[in-house]
């Protein structure tokens, strides 16, 4: 997510060369670029972006531990983190497990680093590209969990294939995915609710954990609300809070 409005697909210009990538076939997410960055956080994207973003030209890590410094206990994916309010208040509340967040879009990365500077945060890596790369360079059982909030909900039919959520993908994060790790999934759009709800419950590699219906209808625990389901709330749309836990 971007900031702008997370339910318009149209691609815009990529201005920062560390960011630019051709959105072709196969990828999930269109080129954006809001509000022309301050000079400070351009100066961030030259200098901070570099010594945080994983290179994925690099042999893939024997676990995912690796990738920080000092050790982390466990390790968690966050898709597409938008201005960063979730992903910030995570990486700040757990301090020994490792974060890494995906992000394509030069304003979210251009936001999160400057949380990561001011809060001086050390178990934050960060990638600036397509998240199915992200999960395909992983080592196996590597995550404890992928959280995926109000994702670009691409509504027309002929972009559905951009979704993120396919059955590719759902067996990629099966893949990636400790046994009981978790994949997470907020979003405000009823007709992507049911496309995943439809290919994660038909996914063998994973159980939706919802009892009731609250467990689906409310956050869940110590959940950071973003700014994306703030305006939902005062659109009048209401989110659904899935979770899938991977079967052993």
């Amino acid at each position: 997510m971007t900031a702008a409005d997370p339910h318009d697909s149209r691609p815009m210009a990529d201005d920062d060369a560390s960011l630019r990538r051709e959105a072709g076939q196969g990828s999930f997410f269109g080129r954006r670029k809001g509000h022309k960055l301050r000079p400070h956080q351009t100066d961030l994207i030259a200098h901070l972006l570099p010594h945080l973003s994983l290179d994925l030209g690099m042999p893939r890590p024997a676990n995912a531990g690796e990738l920080f410094d000092p050790p982390v206990e466990s390790v968690r994916v966050e898709i597409g983190f938008g201005g960063g309010e979730h992903l910030i208040a995570e990486a700040l509340a757990f301090p020994h497990i490792g974060f890494i967040g995906c992000e394509p879009y030069v304003n979210g990365m251009a936001k999160i680093l400057t949380q990561i500077e001011a809060h001086n945060i050390g178990n934050l890596r960060l990638f600036a590209g397509d998240a199915a790369e992200l999960l395909a360079w992983l080592p196996d059982d590597s995550l404890s969990r992928i959280d995926l909030i109000h994702p670009d909900p691409w509504p027309k039919r002929r972009h559905w294939k951009r979704r993120f959520v396919q059955d590719a993908t759902v067996a990629e994060m099966a893949r990636v995915l400790q046994a009981s790790g978790e994949f997470r999934f907020v979003c405000d759009i009823d007709s992507y609710v049911e496309w995943a709800l439809a290919h994660l419950v038909r996914s063998p590699d994973f159980h939706w954990l919802a009892e009731r219906a609250d467990d689906w209808r409310k956050p869940w625990s110590n959940y950071t609300m973003t700014r994306y389901g703030r305006k939902a709330e005062r659109e009048g749309r209401r989110a659904a809070y899935l979770r899938f836990k991977r079967t052993d």
